[in-house]
């Protein structure tokens, strides 16, 4: 079992015993998905397939979140807003938009990219670099801004 999905196992006992029910639902969507992708690909998950089935429940959450605020549906935006603040407790910290460029700097440097033709490389080795600590919306608007 990973450390990440015995932590996610964890807190949803504590919230059991705390008798928190909304925090305890979406620890147990939380599970359900670590769940389903075990069952469907038939095997235990590590840490960083545990991580990346967290960072896209946050996507959704965020587009879902971005619709209810234009709908003016403040009350399923906020339980939105909820589901995704606890989500991200089990990710790791986001790098800052300065570490980021840093960052994005480094590698078309070492890459020795010059050109849009070399996107994908850069944004290989970024991931690779960044290991789910940035957001790849923004990293990919920060390549192509310094490429272009």
């Amino acid at each position: 079992m990973s450390e990440l999905k015995a932590v996610i196992a964890e807190a949803t006992k504590d919230a059991m015993k705390a008798r928190e029910k909304e925090r305890l639902a979406v620890l147990r969507m939380i599970n359900a998905d670590i769940k389903r992708v075990e069952v469907d690909e038939r095997r235990d998950l590590s840490d960083a397939d545990v991580s990346g089935i967290l960072t896209k429940m946050v996507k959704q959450r965020q587009d879902a979140l971005s619709q209810f605020e234009k709908a003016a549906r403040t009350d399923l935006a906020a339980q939105e807003a909820f589901e995704i603040e606890v989500i991200q407790a089990f990710l790791p910290e986001q790098m800052g938009e300065d570490e980021l460029a840093a960052l994005v700097d480094k590698i078309i440097a070492e890459t020795g990219a010059s050109g849009m033709q070399d996107m994908g490389k850069v944004m290989g080795a970024l991931k690779a670099a960044a290991e789910r600590q940035a957001d790849m919306g923004q990293a990919s608007a920060l390549v192509k801004a310094k490429l272009a």
